[in-house]
């Protein structure tokens, strides 16, 4: 009998696809992958798997290093999908898929099944990794088959199933939006959130945090500190990635800070609308950027600043495990080695303020930046300096005379 790996998360969606895998002819083995899910009971989770046929279910606890080797170095390239949003779905995928083919090698398995939809990004960013990490498997995406799709076109035939088959399920009513969580984020779409016209902050329940109109009216400061650009402390306390994360989702959540509402263009081309929080990791992202103001070189950030949005597409459309990327990753590495040492933001009512940083290897010398005499520049050295950046502009006035 062949058998397969599904990532399961024991909602109506997952238990189905078990049962109609063993339909057709699949020995199932159910995958937990814990990216930092809330609020759900993981044994019962397993036991449900067992209790509804699956030849093994396990829990794979991948939060350590989601955080430290996927976010933080999206972090480093201060890698924003069209400017804005902080990918906290994109950058899970590839691990959940990852953790999926090592359990699959283990049991024998020669195929992967997920449950997303042939319409969003996830499918591709699972099955890109996937098929990066092991050219031969499987993929087996059933909401991209048209007989799944005809057994199962709403809802109700999907409750309707798991009576006939006694699955468990929560048959709730639909919710107004639908929200997908791990611990760098929360996102939510689909729904009511499709009319772009409304106001999706508003309609929004929040998981993460407070409204900025909610939170405390006096500023709360923290200071991040950062080691090599990878955050390594939360005021003065050494934590590891996840606890970094964590904690700072507690402190920037209860201050108001990371919520966005976008209209995205999906890889697949579409565009959709999705309402996002990540208060930890947009307090991140905001402390990096002011340490790299000190630390690093003109021409190496706007270089970094030129490939940032390159990495950013990358993560969101899936293609984590590639040559480019493992080239950009090692770039990113070296160029981060001075950006060392702590920032103090100033958290308020939804904002960010800069209350202070300091850095061992700062490149910035009040001596030589002050309008005030003194320091190793000397003003003379300017006019041979804007002499030479003038002369292609004074000869091409000479040859071709502008009006003004």
């Amino acid at each position: 009998m062949p058998s397969c790996v599904l990532a399961y998360s024991g909602g109506l969606d997952t238990s189905v696809i078990l049962g109609w895998l063993q339909d057709e002819g699949y020995d199932c083995h159910c995958v937990y992958v814990d990216v930092g899910q809330p609020c759900e009971d993981r044994e019962a989770i397993l036991q449900k798997a067992h209790d509804c046929g699956s030849k093994s279910a396990r829990i794979v606890d991948v939060r350590e290093e989601m955080c430290r080797d996927f976010a933080f170095p999206t972090l480093q390239w201060q890698a924003k999908y069209e400017g804005i949003y902080l990918l906290g779905t994109s950058i899970a995928r590839p691990i959940i898929s990852k953790a999926c083919l090592e359990v699959a090698r283990e049991v024998g398995a020669e195929a992967f099944a997920h449950g997303a939809t042939g319409k969003g990004n996830d499918q591709c960013r699972f099955q890109l990794a996937a098929e990066a990490l092991d050219p031969n498997v499987k993929i087996i995406a059933p909401w991209r088959m048209e007989s799944f799709r005809n057994s199962f076109p709403g809802r109700t035939e999907l409750i309707e199933y798991c009576d006939i088959k006694k699955i468990p399920v929560k048959a709730s009513a639909a919710k107004p939006y639908s929200s997908d969580e791990n611990c760098l984020h929360i996102s939510y779409e689909a729904g009511e959130l499709e009319e772009v016209d409304n106001n999706g902050v508003g309609m929004v329940d929040f998981g993460m945090g407070v409204s900025p109109q909610d939170a405390p009216d006096a500023t709360e400061e923290v200071t991040i500190g950062f080691e090599s650009g990878m955050p390594v402390s939360v005021n003065g306390k050494k934590l590891g990635a996840l606890d970094v994360i964590e904690t700072l989702n507690t402190i920037a959540g209860r201050n108001g800070v990371g919520r966005i509402d976008i209209v995205e263009n999906r890889f697949v081309g579409m565009k959709s609308r999705g309402v996002y929080e990540a208060p930890g990791m947009t307090a991140l992202y905001h402390a990096h950027l002011h340490l790299e103001q000190l630390t690093l070189d003109r021409d190496l950030v706007h270089l970094r600043d030129q490939l940032s949005p390159v990495v950013a597409e990358m993560v969101y459309y899936g293609f984590w495990y590639t040559p480019k990327m493992d080239a950009l990753l090692a770039f990113i590495k070296e160029a981060q080695k001075p950006v060392t040492g702590e920032v103090k933001l100033g958290l308020y009512k939804g904002n960010l303020e800069i209350h202070g940083r300091t850095a061992e290897k700062s490149l910035y010398d009040a001596e030589v930046a002050s309008m005030e005499g003194g320091g190793s520049y000397d003003q003379t050295d300017a006019e041979g300096f804007l002499r030479l950046m003038g002369l292609p502009s004074r000869v091409q006035g000479t040859v071709r005379p502008r009006s003004y």
